[in-house]
């Protein structure tokens, strides 16, 4: 008899508990209902639009896409282009395919449906991917910073500092390095509790967005990590393709004549304008001051990096770089010539 009082009593007790600790929890603002998959809620402040915006993505995609296509095909067949630039031109372009293809075609697919969802993973995989190549893209254009820097200021050195061997290290070190970046942010940010709300106020697995879904002590310290590294990293590749050209400018208006500094202007405005392009769209995105933000301003200025800069790149190259548009003209022109006899 004693003991079922006993039992009774403990019962009561660990009821009790339960209620307080869940009273607490509720007081406290606490949701323990644990994500296992997201909802991207970025164009629905568009709902009237959203026909509108994947007709003109998806141009914008394709043109990209076979734009950056056209580049690689042209530089592979025309023997002339087969030097350190367009080497470097040419890996800029896979990873810029690669980029696009991590996200836009999922974009494209919510543009139709009504179901948003991702999975815990494919969110994860998307954030790696997009990262990866997006630091790989960045490492790259440093590297074409440095090769503009050393064809201008030390042309006599160019073939032993730019060999074939050290221009493959070159880019698998870019690769390496995106992938490094990719692997240590997503898994900083998926090592985190996610509770609560589901909603990412984005198109697709942003960072900032989804760091505001997380809870637990660490997710401060995750935050300012993370931001730092990725800020300094970029910050430190933008700073050496400043370097680079100051170098070059220093050099070029050393020559003497007109024409030739005109001629030695002209290889780097291509590259120039795409860093320009790069880094003023990215900096809009991560580095804006903290404020009253709308799901609608974060969307649209989102699709300028993700979008306008692959889109625009292409053209940058081919209509600015005057070697590999004669090329180009030569390859297709000649193509269809053969095609029409």
């Amino acid at each position: 008899m004693r003991e079922s009082l006993r039992l009774i009593r403990l019962s009561a007790l660990l009821e009790n508990a339960t209620i307080n600790v869940c009273s607490a929890a509720a007081m406290l603002g606490i949701n323990h209902t644990f994500t296992a998959e997201f909802i991207l809620i970025g164009f629905s402040a568009f709902p009237r639009l959203q026909l509108m915006f994947f007709l003109l993505f998806l141009l914008m995609y394709l043109f990209a896409l076979l734009g950056n296509l056209l580049i690689m095909t042209t530089i592979w067949r025309e023997r002339s282009l087969h030097t350190p630039m367009y080497l470097f031109l040419c890996a800029l372009s896979i990873s810029e395919i690669l980029y696009t293809l991590a996200i836009i075609p999922r974009m494209l697919a919510d543009l139709l449906s009504t179901h948003h969802t991702i999975t815990f993973t494919a969110c994860g995989s998307q954030m790696f991917f997009s990262f990866a190549f997006g630091f790989t893209h960045s490492f790259l254009l440093t590297v074409m910073g440095y090769d503009r820097y050393v064809a201008i200021c030390h042309p006599l050195r160019y073939n032993a500092l730019m060999s074939p061997h050290g221009c493959a290290c070159l880019v698998a070190w870019s690769w390496i390095g995106g992938s490094v970046m990719g692997m240590v942010v997503t898994t900083a940010v998926f090592h985190l509790t996610f509770c609560g709300p589901n909603e990412i106020h984005h198109f697709a697995c942003h960072m900032p967005p989804l760091l505001k879904l997380a809870c637990g002590k660490n997710v401060a310290v995750v935050v300012m990590g993370v931001g730092l590294v990725c800020i300094t990293v970029l910050l430190g590749c933008c700073l050496l393709i400043l370097l680079s050209y100051a170098f070059i400018v220093s050099t070029v208006l050393r020559i003497p004549s007109a024409e030739g500094r005109h001629k030695a202007f002209s290889t780097c405005a291509s590259h120039l304008m795409v860093v320009v392009v790069h880094y003023g769209f990215a900096s809009v995105i991560y580095l804006k001051p903290k404020g009253p933000q709308s799901l609608e301003g974060d969307t649209l200025m989102g699709t300028t990096y993700t979008v306008l800069t692959p889109f625009l790149s292409p053209i940058i190259f081919s209509l600015r770089n005057k070697e590999l548009k004669v090329a180009m003209e030569k390859t297709f022109l000649s193509k269809l010539s053969l095609q029409n006899s």
